[in-house]
């Protein structure tokens, strides 16, 4: 019996180096998949503009035969290094106070092994903090200042996060905020601002040609929230769940929603049970339609969520509660494609 951690690390620093292919940690193990011949994928939750933008990086890496959670890594961080999205790292909306906390998972297929990070703050890649949790601790989770100490400490340098166009937006929204506080618009009074806040989030799912499949997502959270508040994209099984004998789903929308219903996991396991990625996104978000008591009830409450997919066939699905069709962009062999999915509720 090992005595003590010091002896404990040592042991496993000791097991990680008996194999020279192991290029991370004792913790996180490189291995080979379910075996060659699949056909390689990278896969994010957004359509033709978004998605060009994201996912050729990544595509780069696993058309030069490199590791897939590298690729998935390299294209989430194109969102998340990009002050025009709103909803995903540098330039995302803060919560109430104007501070912006972010929140990002990782998982890799091979190990079934994961990492996030929550209430992130002054860190602008946070899906390459939880990839570090992942690979250099025994821990899942990290949140606050506990995750920004850690980021500090791997030499991630120190940001301020708010663009002026998310503090122009957030100012905007404090404005107007209540009739009974002091806040006043600046300017004219009339100035129209978006009544619905952001929820949006960024998947990247990926799979190379040895069929090992890894996946992030990454998002700035619900605009204007509460400080502390986490939704479902650093929970695993929530925002990002996969499995390399199955495929690889996550979520973006209303958080909550996707955390009690597990929502990742389940469209994975639906998988599992041999449905479609497309149906499984939609019998996920026809759980969420049925706990919140119907179609009517999701109307008035307008809760709104989206799942996208994809199995170790290289099928692909996605859909979503309300508003627009659904749409996903991925790379394979065959070139760039975008994929409509299916609405639920007119």
């Amino acid at each position: 019996m090992m005595k003590s951690k010091e002896t404990r690390r040592s042991f496993l620093w000791k097991i990680a180096g008996m194999s020279s292919a192991v290029a991370f940690t004792p913790f996180l193990k490189l291995k080979a998949g379910v075996g060659p011949g699949k056909s390689p994928m990278i896969l994010c939750s957004r359509g033709r503009d978004w998605g060009e933008k994201v996912l050729y990086p990544g595509w780069d890496i696993l058309d030069k035969g490199g590791n897939v959670l590298d690729a998935v890594e390299k294209s989430t961080n194109v969102a998340e290094l990009d002050p025009e999205d709103l909803s995903v790292g540098y330039g995302g909306l803060p919560n109430e106070q104007g501070v912006v906390e972010l929140d990002a998972s990782v998982m890799y297929g091979p190990t079934h092994q994961c990492g996030s990070v929550a209430s992130l703050r002054h860190i602008k890649t946070p899906s390459s903090v939880a990839r570090k949790v992942m690979e250099r601790t025994d821990h899942i989770m990290l949140v606050g200042k506990g995750a920004l100490n850690f980021a500090l400490a791997h030499g991630y340098e120190k940001a301020n996060l708010l663009t002026d166009r998310s503090r122009e937006l957030w100012l905007k929204w404090r404005e107007r905020l209540s009739d009974k506080d002091d806040w006043l618009p600046a300017t004219d009074p009339d100035d129209a601002v978006e009544k619905k806040r952001s929820t949006g989030t960024i998947n990247v799912l990926g799979m190379d040609a040895n069929g090992d499949i890894a996946g992030i997502t990454s998002t700035s959270g619900l605009a204007y929230k509460i400080p502390g508040r986490i939704g479902d994209s650093p929970i695993i099984g929530a925002g990002l769940y996969l499995d390399n004998s199955v495929g690889a789903a996550g979520a973006t929308g209303r958080g909550e929603e996707v955390i009690r219903t597990c929502g990742s996991f389940l469209v994975v396991e639906l998988m599992r049970q041999g449905y479609s990625p497309q149906r499984a996104c939609e019998m996920a978000c026809e759980r969420i339609i049925k706990i919140n008591g119907g179609v009517e009830n999701i109307k008035r409450l307008r809760y709104n969520d989206k799942y996208v997919a994809f199995n170790v066939d290289g099928d692909v699905g996605c859909a979503s509660i309300l508003g627009s069709t659904p749409k996903l962009s991925y790379l394979n062999p065959e070139g760039f494609h975008v994929y409509e999915g299916k609405v639920l509720v007119d």
